[in-house]
């Protein structure tokens, strides 16, 4: 489909938290009509009247061609040309089968979720695969912190998908010229770049908050990466995918930024806070919680080699202090690097 069909297409982002909305808003910019999905009624009225979302990104003014809706009956009176998932992992499954009765199948279906389903260890494209009648689905993944897009600063992500439909879609829909669309076809390697780097964010946190300089984030980030690579190629993602924005990038923005929700978990969890208290005050989803403690224990099933995702498993869950954790890892048997 050529760049002037989605100039005239209907998309809809469906999750309005802080991504969501800076994507509906980008969307917006490129398509005739876009609809932004959250539960809230109230929440839609506020943001219509006062062209805003206070309750996630605040400072950012919406396009006039963006509109929430807050229910499915009315997102899809009229049909829709892509559809943008952006929900916690954990609603995924749930929010695809309240979705499946409207679509037609013609759509094309993407998501920007940096996590995977808890019980199956899948990723969130095979569980959109399983519950949609759609075949055309991809994920949007990179170094996209949510606040920064919405002040209009540089950023660049990653479009990933076997279908080329799906890329070049993705790459028509939400292109600015402030926000670069890169595109590969190793969705495998593209979703658990996202995933993954979750885990290391906390590691982040935890460094910073007890102390640690720059020497200690390098060697977190290089053998986090390291950590990335072996369970993504285990899982069936090309090595050389996490090189990339959607491995390397997305994890340095997420380990540098204290806007990111998991390395504010882990510092607030390093300053004695418990974990439940540091996620009631939080008010957002932090999925790297959840992923470190399914891959953790994926990982010593299937002997995946990932010393530092242990750590942060055992810290999260009470049993080792963040200086128990360190020393763990700094006196392990020597590796070749």
């Amino acid at each position: 489909m050529k760049k002037d069909f989605w100039s005239n297409s209907r998309v809809a982002v469906l999750g309005g938290g802080s991504f969501g909305t800076v994507l509906a808003n980008i969307a917006a910019k490129n398509c005739a009509e876009v609809s932004l999905y959250m539960r809230s009624e109230e929440q839609c009225r506020t943001m219509n009247s006062t062209r805003s979302n206070p309750n996630y990104v605040k400072d950012l003014v919406l396009d006039p061609k963006l509109k929430a809706v807050s229910s499915y009956e009315k997102l899809f009176e009229q049909p829709l040309d892509l559809i943008l998932f952006a929900f916690p992992s954990h609603a995924s499954r749930e929010q695809a089968k309240n979705v499946a009765p409207f679509l037609r199948g013609s759509e094309i279906v993407l998501h920007s979720t940096k996590g995977i389903e808890e019980q199956s260890l899948k990723r969130i494209s095979v569980v959109l695969a399983e519950e949609l009648p759609v075949i055309r689905i991809g994920a949007l993944s990179g170094p996209n912190l949510a606040g920064e897009i919405a002040k209009n600063e540089p950023a660049a992500t990653v479009i990933a998908s076997p279908f080329d439909d799906v890329v070049v879609a993705g790459e028509a829909v939400f292109s600015t010229p402030r926000f670069r669309v890169y595109t590969s076809h190793d969705i495998v390697g593209v979703e658990w770049g996202g995933t993954l780097k979750n885990i290391f964010a906390i590691a982040s946190g935890i460094l910073d908050s007890v102390g640690f300089g720059y020497n200690t984030k390098a060697l977190l980030m290089s053998r986090g990466l390291a950590e990335m690579v072996r369970f993504g190629v285990a899982m069936g993602a090309d090595s050389e995918t996490f090189l990339g924005l959607a491995g390397m990038g997305d994890l340095i923005a997420t380990c540098s930024s204290n806007q990111s929700r998991n390395y504010r978990v882990g510092y607030h969890l390093a300053k004695g806070q418990k974990l439940e208290d540091v996620l009631k005050e939080l008010g957002q989803v932090a999925e790297g919680v959840r992923t470190t403690r399914i891959v953790y224990e994926f990982a010593k099933e299937r002997e995946v080699e990932m010393p530092i995702t242990e750590s942060i498993y055992k810290i999260i869950s009470g049993e080792w202090t963040p200086e128990q954790g360190v020393a763990h890892l700094m006196t392990r048997p020597q590796v070749k690097d």
